[in-house]
């Protein structure tokens, strides 16, 4: 802090001036000692000075209401939301997320450095704090088809910056317990910096060789068990809680049953679509649902500010007391976690109104490069043998292998219990289309398609017959990507995300209600209640996650690292 700052604000502790702000008649959720604390909280330059009987130049009677410091994400990709960076930010600070530690590997994967520095200049002058970690796999895996490619020597340059924490989500988990060269000078690069796991499912063995090259934190763990694994190992878990990916209830119901010490947990989204935020929450979702199942409003409160702060080195964060920023969040309650009122560096952030975006970059605009496409691609034979078909599993964005035969006279023909599932190439126009078998997504009478498709963010579609499927990859290629539904012949309705196919140029409110209308539809058209149709359809093509994924190359098998069909 430099010394005239210092100067003011500590003439405001000693009360020899007033503060900028006092909340007055605040409860005051204590992180330290785990108590909540009566008092006024004094507020001088942006910052907390004291808790006590101050006085200020303007001051806020908060009338015994709640008062905590901003809660944390402690992992998102700003791009799951679908909308503009500082729109997101705007409608997660209504429900008191103040710190954002962003990925930006999806934009990476399509625009590489420049997708990244996008990202930053939108997020530079937000009422928020916005941290990035920069992407460790672009791409993801040596088998993945994308945009964009980020060494060691890309990465340098993000070294000094001041919003950047260290290492995003490593996600090739074998190329680091191989000991890959290239991964080794991406994770010496950012020695002594954090770095983030991405650890689905490993061995002990893997896990703990894993961890030996200085992998800090985790947001896959699915089950209590797992967790608890990376807890012994020294692991920091984020307990995640997206649209898709909801493992929240799993976890806790373990950490409350066993009486187990919550401090090695945080919380954080991951991939959240606009209209969940809006609809239930952000991290006040997690919370609120961590204390419904039995977990202390502290200890959740403690998990969505202070633990996350440490667990990224921001000392001035995540606290009620005297030298961390005031980014406070007023509650009505420890119980129903409504936010009243929202403070960032002590100045009340107006949570509403319209907000203009500054203009995407016209080649961030053009993204999806599909070249010719033959139809003949779409076929699999229909011999009799067993055909490795994806299992999708509710709530969760893991997936199962099971062998199935195919329906069909000649070619596989989707019978009302498997679907076709298909991956089309959309950077560098290869023509190259996967094609697989889905169960358990049930979509009836149509197509579903999205050019979000992580990590590499290529056209994928699920749909009952080829007709509709290439009716809805000719849509998004017109619309330079996005979502979209087509039944029976037509297109039922679109959603362009003309940004690298990843994200929208209209409001929250647009995206919401057209993403709601199209997921309603999805429902009607088959795919199970509970499902978000668009997040699930979009981690199909990720090689990362256990066990079996459809690629531009064709179907592949992570669980034993081969491509079962095509390549």
């Amino acid at each position: 802090m430099k010394l005239e700052k210092y100067i003011g604000c500590s003439r405001a502790a000693r009360k020899l001036e007033k503060a900028d702000l006092v909340l007055k008649n605040a409860r005051v959720v204590n992180v330290f000692t785990d108590r909540v604390e009566t008092g006024n909280v004094a507020i001088k330059n942006g910052m907390i000075v004291g808790i006590g009987d101050y006085e200020g130049i303007e001051e806020i009677d908060l009338e015994g209401k709640y008062l905590t410091s901003g809660f944390i994400d402690a992992h998102l990709h700003l791009e799951s939301t679908l909308v503009n960076p500082q729109v997101l930010i705007r409608q997660a600070l209504a429900h008191g997320t103040t710190t954002f530690i962003v990925d930006p590997h999806e934009v990476a994967n399509v625009s590489g450095t420049d997708g990244i520095d996008y990202l930053l200049a939108q997020t530079e002058n937000c009422p928020a704090h916005v941290y990035f970690m920069i992407a460790s796999c672009v791409p993801a895996t040596s088998i993945d088809d994308n945009g964009g490619i980020l060494t060691a020597y890309d990465m340098k340059k993000y070294l000094g910056h001041r919003r950047v924490l260290g290492l995003g989500e490593v996600m090739d988990c074998m190329a680091v317990i191989d000991g890959d060269p290239s991964m080794n000078e991406k994770l010496e690069l950012f020695d002594g910096k954090v770095k983030d796991g991405h650890a689905p499912n490993l061995k002990d063995e893997e896990l703990a060789a894993y961890v030996l090259a200085g992998v800090t934190t985790d947001h896959e763990g699915t089950t209590y068990e797992y967790v608890m694994k990376e807890r012994s190992m020294g692991m920091t878990c984020h307990i995640r809680e997206g649209s898709a990916a909801r493992n929240l209830e799993m976890i806790v119901k373990g950490i409350v049953e066993n009486n187990t010490n919550t401090e090695g947990f945080c919380f954080c989204t991951d991939d959240k679509h606009i209209e969940d935020i809006v609809s239930e929450g952000d991290i006040d979702h997690n919370v609120r649902k961590a204390v419904s199942m039995g977990i202390s409003p502290i200890a959740a409160v403690k998990m969505a500010t202070i633990q996350p702060a440490r667990c990224y080195g921001l000392r001035r964060t995540g606290a009620v007391a005297p030298g961390f920023d005031a980014d406070l969040v007023v509650w009505d309650s420890l119980k129903e976690f409504n936010a009243q009122m929202v403070f960032y560096k002590g100045e009340l952030v107006k949570t509403g109104g319209r907000i203009t975006p500054e203009p995407c970059p016209p080649h961030l605009m053009n993204t999806v490069h599909l070249g010719k496409i033959d139809p003949k691609k779409l076929q699999i034979k229909a011999d009799g043998k067993p055909f490795p078909a994806i299992q999708m599993i509710p709530g969760q964005i893991l997936t199962n292998r099971v062998d199935v035969v195919l329906p069909g006279k000649e070619y596989f023909e989707p019978d009302g219990r498997i679907d076709k599932i298909a991956v089309f190439e959309r950077h560098k126009a290869t023509g190259k289309i996967g094609v697989g078998a889905v169960l358990d997504f049930g979509l009836r009478g149509g197509a579903i398609a999205s050019s979000v498709s992580h990590d590499s963010h290529n056209i994928i579609v699920i749909g009952d017959n080829d007709r509709d499927i290439l009716l809805a990859v000719k849509e998004l290629e017109r619309t330079h990507g996005g979502y979209t539904i087509v039944q029976n012949g037509e297109v039922f309705d679109t959603l362009p995300l003309p940004i690298m196919g990843l994200l929208s140029d209209k409001s929250h409110s647009s995206v919401a209600r057209k993403t709601r209308k199209m997921i309603n539809r999805a429902h009607k058209m088959g795919v199970p209640d509970g499902m978000d149709p668009f997040i699930t359809l979009s981690f199909m093509a990720l090689p990362v996650i256990p066990s079996i994924r459809c690629t531009p190359r064709g179907v592949y098998s992570v669980s034993e690292g081969k491509f079962l069909t095509g390549a």
